[in-house]
C-alpha cells in the first residue's frame, strides 16, 4: 500500500528568462514503511518534488497540473489551513543543512520545546521531557539541549534536525541531502540512525540525494530523476544491479565502488539541459553514448521491466549489452 503517490506532477518557476519546467510530468509512489531514494544530479528536480509535497515553495512557483495523493487526499487541493495542520504532524522535512532548520540564537532544546508547545499542544514539563526523549532517540545526550547550534558538530546538528522533525510523530519524513556536508564516517552514523528510526517508528521516508551509494546503503526503492522527469524507478536492488536507463548506468559509474579493483570513477560528460528550453526527445540523449536518431526525435514512455521496475528508454531491450559497454571508461569519453 502506498502512503504517497505522485501522479504526473508539473512544477514551473517563472523567471526573467521565461518559464522553467523544473518538474515535468513526474510520477512515482512511496510504499508505506519504505525508504525511497530520490536520486539525480543537481538541478534535476528532486528537491522541487520534495518541497512540492509540503507545499513550501517560492512565490514564483506554480503547480499547473498533477496530483500528490497522501493518505487518500490530494495535497494540491487542500486549503492553507489544512496543509499547515499536516506539516510536522503527518509530514516532516529535514533540510539539506541543519543550520537552515535550527535558529542560531536560541538553544536547541528551546527550539524543540517551542514546536511541541505551539504545534503539539504540550505543556512545558511534557515538552521538556519529550525533548530529552527525542535527543536520546537520535543518540544525543539530553544535557546538550541547553547548547546552541554552533556548539554542535555537523553530525550532531543533523541529528538534532532529525529529532526536531520527529517531534510530533509524523508518518512521512522527507530528508533533503541529509548527509551531503558530512565526512564519510559521520555520514554512515547519521544514515544508521535514520535506518534505525525508520524501522522502530515504521516511518515512510523520502531520501533526496545525488549520491547513489547512499541509496544503495539505506533505500528499499529508488526513483532516478533527470531534467525534471523520472527516467527509472523500482526496487533498489533491481535498479542498481541491473539498471535499464543509460543515465542510471552513468550515475553508478560516477560514484565509488569498493568492488572496482582499479577504483576509477567515470563522469558523465556535459551538463543537464536548460529546463526553460529543454531539447526534444529523450532529455538525456545529448549526453548519452547510446543515443540513436529516434532518441532525439521522441520522448520514450516509462515501461515496465518486471517486478515494478520501470524505465524510459527506447533501447531498454538492449539493456544487458548496454550495461557491459557502460562499464567501459572509453564509452563515456566522447
Amino acid at each position: 500500500m502506498a502512503i504517497l503517490s505522485i501522479e504526473d506532477l508539473h512544477v514551473h518557476y517563472s523567471t526573467a528568462r521565461g518559464v522553467t519546467r523544473a518538474v515535468d510530468g513526474a510520477s512515482f509512489v512511496v510504499p508505506d514503511g519504505d525508504i525511497v531514494g530520490l536520486v539525480g544530479e543537481s538541478g534535476c528536480g528532486k528537491t522541487t518534488v520534495a518541497r512540492a509535497i509540503t507545499r513550501v515553495m517560492p512565490r514564483n512557483a506554480t503547480m499547473p497540473s498533477g496530483r500528490i495523493m497522501f493518505e487518500g487526499r490530494d495535497l494540491l487541493t487542500l486549503s492553507h489551513k489544512d496543509m499547515t495542520s499536516l506539516r510536522w504532524r503527518r509530514i516532516a522535512f529535514v533540510p539539506q543543512s541543519a543550520m537552515n532548520s535550527l535558529d542560531p540564537v536560541y538553544r536547541v532544546g528551546e527550539q524543540i520545546v517551542e514546536v511541541l508547545r505551539d504545534r503539539g499542544g504540550y505543556d512545558r514539563a511534557r515538552a521538556e521531557a519529550r525533548s530529552a526523549e527525542l535527543f536520546a532517540m537520535v543518540g544525543l545526550d539530553a544535557k546538550r539541549l541547553r547548547d546552541y547550534p554552533h556548539q554542535f558538530s555537523g553530525g550532531m546538528r543533523q541529528r538534532a534536525a532529525i529529532a526536531l522533525a520527529l517531534a510530533l510523530d509524523p508518518v512521512l519524513l522527507i530528508a533533503d541531502e541529509p548527509v551531503t556536508a558530512l565526512d564519510v564516517i559521520v555520514q554512515r552514523q547519521v544514515l544508521d540512525t535514520l535506518k534505525e528510526l525508520q524501522a522502530r517508528l515504521r516511518l515512510s521516508v523520502i531520501m533526496v540525494t545525488h549520491d547513489i551509494s547512499v541509496v544503495a546503503y539505506v533505500c528499499d526503492r529508488v526513483v532516478v530523476m533527470y531534467a525534471g522527469q523520472v527516467v527509472e524507478s523500482g526496487p533498489a536492488n533491481a535498479v542498481l544491479s541491473a539498471p535499464v536507463h543509460p543515465y542510471t548506468m552513468g550515475l553508478y559509474n560516477a560514484f565509488p565502488d569498493l568492488a572496482r579493483a582499479e577504483g576509477q570513477l567515470t563522469p558523465i560528460e556535459g551538463s543537464p539541459p536548460d529546463l526553460s528550453d529543454p531539447p526534444p526527445g529523450c532529455r538525456f540523449a545529448p549526453r548519452c553514448p547510446f543515443a540513436e536518431a529516434r532518441c532525439h526525435d521522441a520522448s520514450p514512455p516509462l515501461r515496465e521491466h518486471g517486478g515494478g521496475h520501470v524505465a524510459a528508454c527506447w533501447r531498454a531491450e538492449e539493456a544487458g549489452a548496454l550495461r557491459a559497454k557502460a562499464a567501459e571508461v572509453a564509452t563515456w569519453q566522447r
